[in-house]
């Protein structure tokens, strides 16, 4: 009796393993290991009106403190590879991707209008300059060589003070020296006045004429 209750008892665990507790296996799922640069989605905040709307009022923001912008086609761009560029440029410099629509609401009734307008084809990835311009292009073709896309990322054409450059004048541009650049030597210039100044007072009065003379002569010189 104690045999066939044993036997009767694994015959039904059996079962209940067997017929009742079935084990479900969910097909394995994969992610692809490279995202592609966002160009805004098609749903979430970016694509309603209040996001459209905040978009254009951040890219008038830029514009407000830019002193040059160009673009760059945004396509073919890994996210690693926009982080990496974003990490090299200047401060100041703030690249975004912005749709040709949104990019011509923000500048309209701007310095940038016309200007801007015959590059508003395809996708866009822009980049918003507030002072370094040559430390900004520089950082941009470093990108493009380490990555290699000189070729197919060229810059497009740039706007500064209402004028529009094609690539070949925002590189002429940007090898030309920044206000900073400027101011510091301008300062330099005026400091250097005083001290020629007291070396004309100071100096004997016989030698008054040929004191002037040197420090005039120096003037021509730099």
């Amino acid at each position: 009796m104690k045999t066939a209750f044993i036997l009767t008892t694994l015959a039904g665990t059996a079962a209940a393993f067997t017929s009742n507790s079935r084990v479900q296996h969910s097909a394995p799922t994969f992610t692809r290991g490279r995202s592609s640069l966002s160009m805004g989605g098609s749903s979430g905040y970016a694509t309603t009106m209040e996001g459209k709307k905040a978009k254009i009022e951040t890219v008038k923001g830029l514009l407000d403190t830019s002193e040059m912008i160009f673009t760059v086609p945004a396509g073919g761009l890994s996210v690693a590879q926009v982080q990496s560029l974003r990490k090299t440029l200047p401060e100041g410099t703030t690249m975004s991707v912005v749709k040709n629509k949104l990019m011509a609401r923000a500048v309209e009734g701007t310095d940038y209008e016309e200007a801007a307008a015959p590059l508003l084809k395809g996708a866009n990835m822009w980049f918003f300059i507030e002072e370094d311009i040559g430390g900004t292009v520089k950082a941009f073709k470093s990108f493009s060589k380490e990555f290699q896309k000189a070729e197919t990322h060229a810059i497009s054409g740039g706007v500064i003070e209402g004028v529009g450059y094609d690539s070949s004048g925002v590189d002429a541009i940007s090898k030309l020296p920044s206000k900073i650049e400027l101011i510091t030597k301008i300062a330099a210039s005026i400091k250097a006045v005083p001290t020629k100044v007291a070396r004309v007072i100071k100096a004997p009065s016989e030698k008054m004429a040929r004191a002037i003379k040197l420090a005039t002569a120096e003037d021509s010189d730099e």
